[in-house]
């Protein structure tokens, strides 16, 4: 099993009352840390607007941290989980990528997908495409970065994306180019796009839903002849962890004070039952027997995220030591 970490960036509401002066130093503490072992990777999200509403809150930028973090990371591996690819131009992002690949002397990993949050593409003035314009903008974005990373140059003359000669120099350090992480579970689309060029996949980790969708996956990968036993499958967690169940419990009913100012009563128990019953809340000794269960579905990756890491890190501690160094 390897495990990645997401750091507090805002988006989640995770850096609410911490001075905007001081959430980057906040940001690279954990960094630094994850930095320090055993974690083999950390993750940002790629989104402009909090959830699960928009508010005046924080939200740092994704790519902007994947440079700082390049520079500032000697180990760790870096990703998004995911960019969106309807808010850069793929060339452009291709190239940015793989300047932040030699920073980090060949550490980037690019998680991709067709997104979702509506509010933010329209604020942003992206329009807001249907799901099947963005999947299709998602399949030409894969094509435009691949053939970047591999030859240098790309052209593609495509219904979303026209791209003509554009040069990728220097490459990326990372000899295949930058490994890519399609994100999502669309079943007739998404997937089919994963089993052609990903190798690495990220859809809901719960154990039903996770093994439709590796079928699913397999059987793309049969009809477009790529190996599925080469794609790591993935998924992201929110983690609630403590020594006993009362502890638990206490830190649930901290996620819910922490979100309150935010949220309508309907919407903050949505919000904190999200975190409440995920698979990766328990005692140390629950999650690993769950981690050993997904395991043995295939999911050999687990993103976990800790929503009150900017200002406790305890369950980060306590899940590193007894969860990762179970695995170890």
């Amino acid at each position: 099993m390897r495990f990645g970490l997401f750091v507090p960036q805002g988006w989640r509401l995770d850096l609410v009352g911490i001075d905007p002066a001081q959430q980057w130093q906040t940001m690279l503490d954990i960094a630094t840390v994850a930095d320090q072992g055993p974690w083999e990777s950390i993750w940002v999200y790629d989104h402009f607007h909090t959830v699960p509403v928009p508010t005046d809150e924080a939200t740092h930028e994704a790519w902007s941290l994947m440079a700082a973090y390049a520079a500032a990371t000697s180990r760790v591996r870096l990703g998004q989980m995911c960019t969106c690819m309807g808010y850069r131009n793929p060339a452009y992002l291709a190239k940015q990528a793989a300047t932040i690949d030699i920073i980090s002397g060949g550490r980037v990993e690019m998680g991709i997908g067709a997104g979702w949050y509506e509010h933010e593409w329209k604020a942003y003035g992206y329009g807001f495409p249907r799901a099947g314009e963005r999947i299709a903008m998602l399949d030409e974005g894969v094509q435009i970065m691949s053939q970047m990373w591999r030859e240098g140059s790309v052209t593609l003359d495509g219904r979303h994306y026209k791209v003509d000669g554009a040069i990728c120099r220097p490459l990326p350090l990372q000899d295949s180019g930058i490994p890519l992480w399609i994100a999502g579970g669309g079943e007739k689309k998404t997937l089919r796009i994963a089993a052609q060029y990903a190798s690495y996949t990220n859809f809901d980790g719960t154990p039903d839903v996770f093994d439709r969708k590796s079928q699913i996956l397999a059987d793309h990968c049969r009809d477009v002849g790529t190996d599925f036993d080469a794609i790591t499958r993935s998924a992201n967690y929110n983690v609630v962890i403590a020594p006993t169940q009362s502890e638990v419990e206490d830190k649930i009913d901290r996620i819910r004070e922490q979100y309150r100012p935010f949220l309508s009563p309907e919407a903050l128990d949505g919000a904190v039952e999200s975190f409440a019953s995920g698979p990766l809340v328990g005692t140390p000794e629950q999650i690993v027997e769950r981690l050993r269960a997904a395991e043995g579905q295939g999911m050999t990756y687990a993103i976990t995220y800790f929503v009150e890491a900017a200002h406790d890190r305890s369950g980060l501690e306590l899940f590193t030591e007894k969860v990762i160094g179970a695995f170890a």
